[in-house]
């Protein structure tokens, strides 16, 4: 059986590199370089977002905040829990669009009420249905991203977003692509990033601890003293 070969793999290996190729697994690092890397990415990932959006007069004409609130969130993950599933790219860009898409719908529906009172006063269903129905659609097209969940709510409770209207969705975007920008150059430095595209090679559950309890634990391996001990004493 010929062995597989990676597209990325037919790229020169500078340019591949930024991309997370890698011809070998990439060693574990200690966690000093972790936490490092981490604040560095975090803080020029954010840095990017507010400088593009606040020194371009094309977005400040348009009442374009410096930054979505959620991309802060966003940060915890891509930059520093790089490789969960929920920071990939796939997650950071599919996540945020259909977060900011559901959120739009939902406001642009609510505004249909006869008055702007009977509007304010829903204004709470609207926000908790968005996060409602952008956590299934994020399910359905495997993009979940957590901090989407804010991005649509933001879209049906944040006065300065909903100004935006349709417009919000090009800003998402554009966020999230810095964003990316930022955690391709910065995360592949020591570390790699991202460690898949558009698909897992497995998605594999987080297993339960034995100290909850269940028969998915029965057979699991005793961890602790306190756990053995009481297993003798049964």
């Amino acid at each position: 059986m010929a062995p597989h070969i990676h597209r990325l793999s037919r790229l020169p290996l500078p340019v591949s590199r930024w991309l997370g190729y890698r011809p070998s697994p990439p060693p574990p690092h200690p966690n000093y370089i972790v936490w490092f890397w981490s604040f560095v990415a975090a803080f020029c990932g954010i840095s990017v977002i507010q400088a593009v959006f606040i020194n371009a007069h094309y977005f400040m004409q348009r009442g374009v905040p410096s930054i979505v609130a959620s991309y802060g969130a966003s940060a915890v993950l891509i930059y520093g829990s790089i490789e969960t599933p929920l920071a990939q790219p796939r997650a950071l860009i599919g996540g945020h669009f259909v977060g900011a898409f559901t959120g739009i719908v939902l406001q642009k529906l609510f505004s249909l009420l006869p008055t702007q009172e009977r509007y304010m006063e829903l204004q709470w269903l609207s926000g908790s249905l968005s996060v409602a129905i952008s956590i299934v659609a994020m399910q359905m097209t495997s993009t979940t991203h957590p901090p989407a969940g804010a991005t649509a709510l933001l879209a049906t409770v944040n006065q300065e977003i909903i100004d935006l209207s349709w417009y919000y969705l090009p800003v998402v975007l554009l966020s999230s692509s810095l964003a990316l920008g930022v955690a391709l150059l910065i995360n592949n430095i020591q570390r790699r990033y991202p460690v898949f595209w558009f698909t897992p090679v497995v998605a594999l559950p987080a297993k339960v601890s034995p100290s909850l309890g269940g028969p998915e634990t029965d057979q699991s391996p005793i961890s602790t003293p306190e756990m053995k001990k009481s297993k003798e004493q049964v």
